[in-house]
């Protein structure tokens, strides 16, 4: 085991142990200053995420989306900071209180989950956002990024740390790896004495072997092969503008729409316009046999393709029988994120609602929605697709336990 490894494990836990003592006050006003240096070091953040950049120049468009950071964006991250100090603070809080038969005065209280450690690919706002989530909650995080995001992730590290120091905090509240090596990655999976909880965070073989390997509690995440189903009663444009939304607005995040499923009775009438409106900006289609006998220009699905998350300008169609049919496809290959029914009948949305398992479920809107930020939580940690200790996006709540705390006047038992 890596000694730096275990020595930042062991200042994780001393900073969350003062963490759980943090007052709301105090941890607002930390967020809130958080925000302003992050923009006031706008400049010095995006110098580093452009070295970033020109060491990924060879990497595919999907890759250096992900990977770019720009004014907005950090203007967004500072912005998810001051939301999540506008939030209510879930430490403390008393879920439920009794009295139980010898007199003991119960009580379930809610507490942080302690060290947090994650382990993400070239996403360098998850930086900021898992730093805003945990230190609100009253949790240390230890941070493992990609090695393409390095620069730019030690950059806002760096302004969150030296904001801790001004204000007589532990720095080690928020700390970042600077060995990107999967050797420490490994070891910071097995850092079991000090880390309570590991989340990964990026593709599917990243998530994969973090389950896989990791001896540490993990929350899986991510994986987002969504659908979106469009019934008989859908109505036209509608359906339209949120496939392409779902598709077309940001292909490389897990909540871009990769499959389209459309009933055989509008099939006809509606995929070709469909199909025109996604192949306008660029989307490569494949599909079953059926939607290339509609629309000629759609090229061959494969087995492969119905559960490949392609984070890209492609999307696989299939035209179904009925809504029992797309159902039963979705259960089958989603990896559980986000599905979408598109339909103006109230009993097919029902039905669809109830019968589909994953963690998010829409009506008529687009997959784009799921979102820790567009859900009102500030920002997130991550997306659930288990369903064990969170499902969907992991906001405050999420990254807090509860235990019980019990007051008597000298009860024994007899």
């Amino acid at each position: 085991m890596n000694e730096q490894l275990i020595q930042i494990g062991k200042n994780a836990k001393a900073a969350a142990y003062k963490m759980n003592l943090l007052d709301t006050v105090t941890k607002n006003l930390i967020l809130n200053e958080f925000a302003d240096k992050l923009v006031l070091h706008t400049a010095d953040i995006l110098t580093a995420n452009q070295k970033d950049l020109a060491n990924a120049s060879d990497m595919p468009a999907k890759f250096t989306d992900r990977l770019k950071l720009t004014e907005q964006r950090v203007a967004d991250m500072a912005a998810g900071l001051r939301q999540v100090a506008a939030l209510p603070d879930p430490i403390g809080n008393i879920e439920k209180g009794w009295q139980n038969d010898a007199g003991l005065q119960i009580e379930q209280k809610r507490v942080p989950l302690g060290v947090i450690a994650m382990i993400f690919e070239a996403r360098p706002n998850v930086t900021v956002d898992a730093s805003a989530l945990t230190f609100k909650s009253g949790n240390a995080i230890i941070l493992r990024g990609g090695k393409e995001a390095l620069n730019s992730n030690l950059a806002q590290a760096q302004v969150l740390r030296d904001v801790l120091i001004a204000n007589d905090l532990d720095e080690n509240v928020i700390q970042i790896l600077h060995d990107t090596s999967h050797e420490t990655a490994n070891d910071l999976m097995h850092l079991n004495q000090f880390v309570d909880v590991l989340i990964p965070r990026g593709g599917s073989g990243l998530i994969q072997a973090v389950v896989k390997n990791a001896t540490v509690p993990v929350i899986e995440t991510g994986a987002g092969n969504c659908h979106i189903y469009v019934d008989q009663f859908a109505e036209k444009q509608m359906a339209i503008d949120i496939i392409v939304n779902a598709k077309v607005q940001r292909p490389s995040v897990c909540n871009a729409a990769e499959k389209l499923l459309i009933h055989q009775d509008v099939a006809e009438t509606l995929l070709p316009d469909i199909a025109k409106a996604l192949q306008d900006h660029g989307v490569e289609l494949r599909g079953d046999d059926r939607s290339r006998q509609i629309v000629s220009s759609i090229k061959p699905a494969t087995e492969d393709d119905w559960s490949t998350e392609y984070n890209d300008l492609i999307m696989a169609i299939k035209v179904v029988d009925n809504e029992q049919a797309a159902i039963d496809h979705i259960n089958q290959y989603s990896t559980g994120h986000s599905e979408v029914i598109i339909s103006d009948n109230y009993q097919n949305g029902q039905a669809f609602l109830d019968k589909i398992d994953s963690a998010c479920v829409y009506v008529n809107a687009s997959t784009r929605f799921t979102d820790g930020f567009q859900f009102g939580f500030g920002a997130e940690i991550g997306i659930s697709t288990q369903k064990l200790h969170a499902r969907g996006p992991m906001g405050l709540n999420e990254l807090t336990t509860t235990k019980y705390v019990i007051r008597g006047n000298g009860q024994i038992r007899e």
